[in-house]
């Protein structure tokens, strides 16, 4: 059994992996990373070292927390979403851990895309943290 969370270097993904760490600690389970980019044009060499600097911050997080940990880093064209998910259900997660980030009173209305399907599409409970102000 593992927590599966998804990270972004965002404040968002700063506080999903502060409670996915809690989580997992508190479980007694392996922590499993999940950094997901669609890849694309926008994703350049110069993207994919500015990731690597990032997941090496979070492994010396991981490290210092002391919590058994698989780091995934994912290019590969599918939505976070689907990724996060499908690693979710291979690892037998028993709880998944997504940031969300604050909307306009407008997009309020509307939940993130990513958020939504892991909340709607997941086959076990979901964890949603918001960022702090």
């Amino acid at each position: 059994m593992t927590v599966v969370v998804g990270y972004v270097a965002k404040p968002e993904g700063e506080a999903a992996l502060v409670k996915a760490i809690e989580e997992a600690k508190l479980r007694g389970t392996k922590l499993v990373v999940v950094n997901s980019h669609r890849g694309g044009q926008e994703f350049d060499a110069d993207a994919a070292k500015q990731a690597e600097t990032e997941m090496d911050a979070v492994r010396a997080r991981l490290d210092e927390a002391g919590v058994p940990y698989d780091l995934r880093q994912l290019v590969r064209g599918f939505e976070p979403a689907e990724d996060l998910i499908s690693i979710a259900e291979a690892n037998g997660a028993q709880l998944i851990v997504i940031g969300l980030r604050r909307r306009s009173p407008v997009g309020k209305l509307i939940l993130g895309s990513n958020a939504q399907r892991i909340l709607l599409d997941a086959h076990c409970p979901v964890l949603a943290v918001k960022a702090g102000d």
